[in-house]
């Protein structure tokens, strides 16, 4: 356990490491370019591409959601998120050259193996974001990319789901580079604060633990939280609601900030502990005005 009291805690101090570990030999910021050899092949069919479909179940599809925002605002390629269970079972519209992108940690997910096995009988491009080498979704893909975030013993994914995020916006920013749907500049900015963000989290971890540690001593006796963010925070919201859900077994629930007076909003009272994913991005004026709603 490397001295912390149990795997998750480990998993969770480890995700600076992985994150680094990803980008390393993958991003040149003297070149300013990025490796993705497992995608690289495929680089001019998913550009072309009239639409993406991530496929994954629970924490990757919150990963999915992200990679929504941002494949959308870097390529400029129209993005779906599905769950795999429903995908499956659903009689989907499927064209011969659409990029079907899988995420999964284990590589093992049997309702995301279905729907790709699906997809790629009707033509689509096949692609995997998964941690395991060797996995069944790595090798029914036709490309994609090893997260290399290490094995998770904790049941609650921590440094799978930062390290899927760290992969998902290098494929969108190498896509994106590949289409000139960003400017040179905005590239390489984007690039060297990727390149910054294994430090940052750690400055994160070495700070914030005990502020933590004292909100969750405070609220350990609620019996409902309800985790609210806009944009890309949003899906960090429904993650955070699934994290508390999976491991203290009380009740969350994951909502656009915008939506939380169309109904939930009848549930806050002085006993409800509302958490707001509250960064200084182009949201903010209005995540504030959602705090003083609430």
């Amino acid at each position: 356990k490397g001295g912390y009291d149990h795997f998750m805690l480990k998993e969770i101090m480890e995700q600076p490491q992985a994150i680094f570990f990803f980008i390393c030999g993958r991003l040149d910021l003297d070149k300013l370019t990025i490796t993705l050899s497992g995608i690289e092949q495929y680089a001019e069919q998913i550009c072309k591409a009239n639409r993406i479909v991530i496929v994954s179940c629970g924490t990757s599809w919150h990963a999915g959601l992200v990679a929504e925002y941002l494949i959308e605002e870097l390529c400029r390629i129209n993005v779906e998120v599905e769950y795999a269970s429903e995908f499956r079972y659903r009689n989907p519209i499927i064209n011969e050259g659409d990029v079907i992108l899988a995420i999964s940690q284990s590589g093992e997910t049997a309702d995301t193996l279905v729907a790709l096995e699906n997809a790629k009988s009707k033509g689509a491009i096949i692609l995997g974001v998964v941690n395991v080498v060797g996995s069944s979704i790595a090798r029914l893909s036709h490309a994609g990319a090893y997260t290399h975030a290490g094995p998770e013993i904790g049941v609650a994914s921590t440094k799978a789901f930062t390290a899927q995020l760290t992969v998902l916006e290098l494929i969108a920013l190498k896509i994106a580079h590949i289409k000139k749907s960003i400017d040179d500049a905005q590239y390489a900015h984007l690039l060297n604060e990727l390149n910054a963000v294994p430090d940052k989290v750690q400055a994160i971890l070495d700070s914030q633990i005990p502020k933590i540690r004292e909100i969750a001593r405070k609220y350990k006796d609620a019996r409902d939280f309800l985790y609210l963010g806009r944009g890309y925070n949003f899906p960090i919201a429904l993650e955070g609601a699934l994290k508390l859900k999976e491991i203290t077994y009380i009740h969350a629930e994951g909502y656009p900030a915008a939506e939380m007076k169309h109904g939930p909003i009848a549930l806050v009272d002085e006993n409800l502990p509302v958490v707001f994913v509250a960064t200084k991005d182009r949201y903010h004026e209005k995540i504030v005005s959602n705090i003083q709603e609430v």
